[in-house]
């Protein structure tokens, strides 16, 4: 307002006008003390809820929701601090999602709860150094802002004692109105005072400010231009407000409407006949802009009710699990498959009520923590015997192992076979072992069956080759034409008889036969060759004395030992036939009989005995 001297007051305002100025400023005192009292009350409001929640980050990572706190870190606190808490709780959500996973695969490995230690996180550590400088630069912002409020109280409190001083003027007082209208200036121009001493300050304001019209008795003109004033600034109060209405960020509208309020506050009386209607105006949109927040706070709350209902659900579901009933690996497994996926289920719930959020969580942390400590018991009960189970199989595999390249097929397979009667009898071992063992096991035998299997494969087309080749010498025996040199034909026997103890073996089933058809086929050559048994036999044994000399003298030395004995007995006999042939005359029939009898027993007995002495002849002659 421009200046105004004191002979434009003195003309200009009567006593009936000062009368009504007078009463007017008391109503418009009235008016501010009701503005002041709402503003209090909106500015309380304002910072119950400025912890709301502005932004979701349940689907970041905790590289992603590292990022998005460092960025708020380059931003005002005000800005952020919403965002930054919302951050906060979806990475240490995320932490311990992580936390529960390493553990699950601790206990599945067979590890016992009580020794499950969580990896070392760097990220968490980072994250912690992050938000202890956000809560550093919080505090040294919030630090500012008080002592900004304290050093802005100093100065209105200044301002009040210098309007009281212009207020309590006893001198020509409209030469102060233009300071009186600067300390007004200067009053708007200063921020924010401490809530709690903002209601007496805009009283001393307003006691002062009445005063100074008072005592200047200010004229209807000057009044009604200031209403004027006041008016076109509590209309575009009143439009700034209407324009919150259709903000679509709610939260954003309630701290701007509080912005608003205060505006208001500060801000003269209008006349009286337009006072209710602008305010009435402005206390409309007001109500649209509150009801919206409200609103949208309590669909929070119903949604954190449900929240509520359905985790307290998810505790009961967990509790109601009878471990008792639980014998088997099987049915642990199936328990577990329903925990976790009930845990899967809890992380897709939101946030119930602040109040009892971490209660419900401490119920449904204890509920889990009571399965996974009763099964890590089941397991550890069973644990000795599976380390017991997992040894033996380790034996067994050793075993297994080491006779997988012998060639003595028979025996061999025989004991592969009681392993594997043995690996059945034995039980389970701990599951991350139980494919390794069972492999290596099963490899060992599957390696030896498979190279015995090629082995009859590979004998069986020899073995008939060989029948083959032995049906075509004895039919060359046969064959075998006597000449005028008997010589040659004997030595043509004898190399047919010698190439026949080279030929390997025949098909089992065949070899007795085709070995009687050799035996018949050179007895009868030796017969047509009139050649004594004798030399028949030794022919033999020196052919089956060149198969003992491949296997070495030990060998040759058992064979030696064997004749010996042999020859003993055989001449044992002799005697003890000798000796009975003295018994017995032939002066009858039946003796005569007898003693030709005796007498061609110890020929036979003496022929065999020669025949012993020139294969230990030989043998020897071999050593």
């Amino acid at each position: 307002m421009d200046s105004i001297n004191k002979t434009d007051f003195s003309e200009s305002i009567s006593d009936k006008e000062l009368q009504n100025f007078s009463a007017e400023l008391s109503v418009d005192e009235e008016t501010s003390a009701v503005e002041d009292k709402n503003t209090e009350s909106s500015a309380s409001i304002s910072i119950s809820t400025s912890t709301s929640t502005v932004s979701n980050y349940s689907a970041f990572s905790n590289e992603e929701l590292m990022e998005a706190l460092k960025n708020c870190l380059n931003k005002q606190v005000e800005e952020v601090k919403n965002d930054v808490e919302n951050i906060k709780q979806a990475f240490y959500r995320n932490h311990r999602a992580e936390v529960e996973n390493q553990k699950k695969l601790f206990l599945e490995n067979g590890g016992a709860e009580e020794d499950f230690v969580p990896k070392s996180d760097e990220l968490e550590e980072t994250f912690k150094s992050l938000l202890k400088e956000f809560r550093d630069k919080k505090t040294e912002h919030q630090a500012k802002i008080e002592k900004e409020k304290q050093e802005n109280l100093l100065k209105k409190q200044q301002i009040l004692e210098k309007m009281k001083i212009l207020a309590d003027a006893k001198d020509d007082v409209s030469t102060h109105i233009n300071e009186f209208r600067a300390l007004q200036q200067e009053w708007k121009s200063i921020g924010q005072v401490p809530p709690s001493s903002l209601s007496d300050l805009f009283k001393q304001y307003n006691a002062y400010q009445e005063a100074f019209w008072d005592l200047i008795k200010i004229n209807n003109e000057l009044r009604e231009y200031d209403f004027k004033k006041n008016l076109e600034a509590k209309t575009q109060i009143c439009e700034a407000a209407e324009k919150l209405m259709d903000e679509p960020d709610v939260v954003t509208a309630f701290q701007q409407l509080q912005k608003l309020h205060n505006e208001w506050h500060e801000t003269g009386p209008v006349s009286r006949e337009l006072r209710e209607e602008i305010w009435q105006r402005f206390k409309n949109a007001s109500t649209v802009v509150n009801k919206k927040h409200q609103t949208y706070f309590e669909s929070i709350r119903k949604i954190e009710d449900d929240n509520l209902v359905a985790k307290t659900a998810l505790c009961e579901k967990i509790e109601s699990i009878d471990f008792s009933v639980l014998k088997t690996f099987s049915e642990w497994e199936e328990a577990t498959k329903s925990v976790l996926a009930l845990q899967d289920e809890w992380r897709t719930i939101g946030f119930a009520p602040r109040k009892l959020n971490q209660k419900v969580f401490e119920r449904y942390r204890h509920a889990c923590d009571a399965f996974f400590s009763a099964k890590a018991e089941f397991y550890k009960q069973v644990r000795n015997s599976y380390a017991e189970n997992y040894r033996k199989k380790v034996e067994l595999c050793e075993k297994a192992e080491s006779l997988k390249d012998n060639t003595d097929w028979k025996e061999t397979s025989e004991k592969f076979i009681q392993l594997q009667k043995e690996w059945k009898a034995i039980g389970p071992v701990p599951r991350k072992y139980s494919d390794e063992l069972w492999k290596r096991f099963i490899s060992a035998c599957d390696y030896f069956f498979d190279q015995k299997q090629k082995n009859i494969n590979s004998l069986h087309g020899e073995e008939l080759e060989n029948l083959e080749k032995k049906k075509n010498l004895i039919a060359k025996i046969n064959s075998l034409q006597k000449s005028d040199h008997t010589n040659e034909t004997v030595a043509s026997l004898k190399a047919l008889i010698e190439e026949w103890t080279t030929i390997g073996h025949v098909p089992f089933k065949e070899k007795d036969k085709i070995y009687k058809d050799f035996r018949a086929a050179v007895d009868k050559k030796y017969e047509e060759l009139n050649i004594d048994w004798v030399s028949r036999r030794l022919d033999t044994f020196k052919n089956n004395l060149k198969d003992m000399n491949t296997k070495g003298q030990s060998k040759l030395i058992h064979e030696r030992d064997k004749l010996l004995h042999a020859r003993e007995r055989l001449n044992s006999e002799i005697a003890t036939y000798e000796n009975n042939l003295g018994y017995f005359t032939s002066t009858t029939q039946k003796g005569s009989k007898v003693i030709l009898e005796l007498e061609r027993k110890i020929d036979t007995l003496k022929e065999e005995s020669r025949l012993i002495e020139e294969k230990i002849r030989l043998i020897e002659d071999s050593l």
